[in-house]
C-alpha cells in the first residue's frame, strides 16, 4: 500500500505541476463565460437601430407596423418614385411598399433596399402584413381577431410522482437535462482521463524509465499508482473548474447588469407589462409562476439531488477505473502511439454505445433496454446517470453498483496480467493471441 501511495503522489504532482493543466484548468472556465457572454452581448446590445419607411397605399396598415429597439418604421405619403428616390438620400435601411391591391394580391407587396436586406427583418415585415390581411378578412366574416386568440389553448400539465412519502412535484425536463450533462461529463473524462493513464504508461516505457521504477515496486503496485493518481487530477480539475466557473459567471453576470433585469421582481414586473396586451388566451397559458429564474430552480429542486450527486461520484469514478485500467494496459502492451490503434476500438466501442443507447434510454428510462445497460458494467456508469433522475429502485442501482465494482476488479486483475509482462516488452508487435498468453502466462 505504501508503494502504491508513492507511485499516487509522484503522477498527482507530475500531471498538477505541469504548465498544460495550469493553463487548462483556468482557461477552460474563461473560455466558457466569454463564449457566452459574448453570444448574450452580441444578441442584446451590438444590433443596430434600423428605418424602414412604409408606403402604403393601401391605408390599410398605417400604424400597424410596430416599433421596437432595434427597428424603427416612417409612414410616407408621397409616391413610388420620389420614396425610392429619397431612400438613400434618408438613409434608410429599407421602404416597404404596399399596393392599393394587397387584399386581392398579397404577392405585390415589395421591399426595396440599397442592399439586401436581413431574412428576420423580411420576415417580420412578412408577418405584420399577413396578420393584417388575416384581420380584416377575419372581421368581414364576423370574427374577430380576439375571439380567435381565445380559442387557442395551451395545455402546461404539471407532472406529480406518487411515493411511500407522498406526491411530490416532480419536472421531466429537469431529469431530462440533468442525466443528460451527469453521462455527458463521464463520458468526457473515460476519454480522457483513461487516455492519460495510456500514454503516461508508454512514455515511461519508451524511455525505458520504467525499468527502474519496476526495481522498486511490484507492476499491479505501479499501475493502480498511476490509474488513482489520475483519477484524482481529474476530480482536482472538475472541482476547480466548478470553482471557477460560478466565480466567472457572477462576475459576467455583474457586468451585464446593466442590459438585463438584476431583480426577479423586475421580470415579473415586465411579465406583468407584457401581460396586459395579451389576449384571454394567452393570459391563461401565462397563469404560472410569472419568474423563470424560479420556475428553473423549482424544477432542479423537485429531483433527488443528493441521490444524483452521489451517484455521480460513485459512476464517475467506477467508470473511469473500470476502462482506465484497460487503458493502461494497452499503454503497457505497445510502444507508441501509432500501434495503439488496434486495440483502443475494442475498448472505446462499449463507451460510444453507451453514449449511443442514452438518447433511447431517455425516451424510455424504465424499458428492457434502459434496464439490461444500466446494469452491465461496461455501460451502466453513463445509462445509470440517465435513469436516475427520473427515479430507480433501489435494488436495481445497488446491483449495478456491485456488479461495476465487480467489473472494475476483474479488468483490474486482467490488466495487471497484461501489464507485468507488456511493460518490458520492447521491439516486438503484440497480437490479441500474444495478449491472451500474456493473461494466462504463470510466473
Amino acid at each position: 500500500m505504501k508503494n502504491i501511495l508513492l507511485v499516487l503522489k509522484r503522477e498527482y504532482m507530475v500531471r498538477v505541476k505541469k504548465k498544460s493543466f495550469l493553463i487548462m484548468t483556468f482557461l477552460a472556465p474563461l473560455l466558457f463565460v466569454g463564449f457566452y457572454a459574448t453570444v448574450i452581448w452580441v444578441a442584446v446590445g451590438s444590433v443596430e437601430s434600423k428605418t424602414v419607411q412604409v408606403l402604403d397605399q393601401s391605408g390599410l396598415f398605417t400604424g400597424q407596423f410596430q416599433n421596437s429597439k432595434t427597428i424603427n418604421f416612417q409612414y410616407l405619403t408621397m409616391s413610388l418614385d420620389s420614396a425610392k428616390a429619397s431612400l438613400k438620400a434618408t438613409k434608410s435601411t429599407a421602404l416597404v411598399y404596399i399596393p392599393e391591391d394587397v387584399m386581392e394580391n398579397p404577392k405585390t407587396v415589395k421591399i426595396y433596399a440599397p442592399k439586401n436586406v436581413s431574412l428576420e427583418l423580411q420576415s417580420d415585415i412578412e408577418k405584420t402584413i399577413e396578420k393584417q390581411i388575416e384581420s380584416i378578412k377575419l372581421t368581414e366574416a364576423g370574427i374577430t381577431r380576439r375571439v380567435l386568440e381565445d380559442s387557442r389553448i395551451n395545455v402546461d400539465s404539471q407532472t406529480i410522482s406518487l411515493s411511500e412519502e407522498g406526491e411530490k412535484s416532480s419536472s421531466s425536463g429537469a431529469a431530462t437535462a440533468i442525466g443528460g450533462i451527469c453521462a455527458f461529463l463521464i463520458y468526457i473524462s473515460v476519454f480522457v482521463y483513461g487516455t492519460q493513464v495510456m500514454r503516461g504508461v508508454t512514455e515511461e516505457k519508451t524511455s525505458r524509465i520504467v525499468e527502474v521504477i519496476i526495481s522498486s515496486v511490484k507492476p499491479f503496485q505501479l499501475m493502480m499508482g498511476k490509474i488513482i493518481g489520475v483519477a484524482l487530477v481529474g476530480l482536482t480539475q472538475f472541482v476547480l473548474w466548478i470553482l471557477l466557473t460560478v466565480a466567472l459567471t457572477s462576475v459576467a453576470g455583474a457586468m451585464l447588469g446593466d442590459q438585463l433585469p438584476k431583480d426577479p421582481q423586475q421580470i415579473e414586473q415586465q411579465f406583468n407589462d407584457l401581460n396586459k396586451n395579451m389576449p384571454a388566451s394567452a393570459l391563461k397559458a401565462n397563469s404560472g409562476p410569472a419568474n423563470p429564474v424560479s420556475e428553473v430552480l423549482s424544477a432542479v429542486n423537485s429531483l433527488n439531488l443528493p441521490l444524483i450527486i452521489s451517484c455521480f461520484l460513485f459512476y464517475f469514478l467506477g467508470g473511469y477505473l473500470l476502462y482506465s485500467a484497460l487503458f493502461g494496459a494497452v499503454g503497457a502492451a505497445v510502444d507508441n502511439d501509432a500501434d495503439t490503434q488496434q486495440f483502443m476500438l475494442p475498448i472505446t466501442l462499449p463507451i460510444i454505445f453507451s453514449f449511443v443507447f442514452a438518447q433511447f434510454v431517455l425516451r424510455d428510462p424504465d424499458g428492457s433496454l434502459a434496464f439490461w445497460t444500466s446494469i452491465i458494467p461496461f455501460t451502466s456508469p453513463i445509462i445509470m446517470m440517465v435513469r436516475i433522475p427520473f427515479g430507480v429502485p433501489g435494488w436495481q442501482i445497488a446491483l449495478s453498483m456491485v456488479l461495476l465494482v465487480l467489473g472494475f476488479m476483474g479488468t483490474t486483475w486482467l490488466a495487471a496480467r497484461i501489464y507485468r509482462i507488456g511493460i518490458l516488452m520492447y521491439g516486438k508487435k503484440v497480437s490479441y493471441k500474444e495478449l491472451a498468453k500474456w493473461v494466462f502466462y504463470r510466473g
